[in-house]
Parts: structure tokens; sequence; C-alpha cells
């Protein structure tokens, strides 16, 4: 498995449009990508910070989805976002993430 970790700045007051779109928008893409397992995101009350994880079966799928999709996926966050987000790539060593329940 490999995954990709996006650390971003949200604009102030924006969490909840954040997770509105993704879910809406951007969740839909992902799961339309070859090799997409999952996606974790990561932000804390009242901070601009946040981490997005995507779980993907192969690193070509991932390299794929970062040329053809993700441009896109920045576009639509765009109003969302502050700056650039960092990407980081990696092999994926150990998980035991399996249908874990969120907290909404």
């Amino acid at each position: 498995m490999y995954a990709r970790n996006i650390s971003f700045r949200l604009k102030s007051n924006m969490q909840s449009d954040y997770t509105r779109t993704f879910e809406n928008q951007i969740l839909p893409m992902l799961r339309k990508q070859k090799g997409f397992k999952d996606e974790i995101t990561l932000c804390n009350t009242g901070s601009q910070d946040a981490v997005s994880i995507s779980l993907w079966e192969h690193k070509n799928n991932a390299d794929d989805y970062n040329t053809n999709t993700y441009p896109e996926v920045l576009k639509t966050l765009a109003k969302v976002i502050d700056g650039t987000p960092r990407v980081q790539t990696f092999e994926t060593v150990m998980s035991t993430f399996h249908n874990v329940a969120v907290a909404v």
C-alpha cells in the first residue's frame, strides 16, 4: 500500500466548508480513482492546520491521481485552503486501519 500525506492550512473559519466540499465533491472523485483505498483527514477545532492522508493500492495509482486529478482537487479546494499544500508520499509499512467508525 502507498500513502499520500498532504499538510495544509484552512482559511479562517472554513473547516465546516472544507468538510462539506471534501465530502460532496472530492470524495466522489477519489472513489473513482483506480487503486484508491481510503482517506483520513485530520483537523483541530480552533486551528487552521489540517492533514489529509490518502491510501492507495500501488504507487502508480497515487502517481496517476497526482498527475490527472489532483490539480482539479486543488482548484475545487482553493476557496477553503490558504496557500499551497505540502505533499509527501510514503510506502505503507504497517496499518491496523480497517473499517474504523469516525465521530462526526
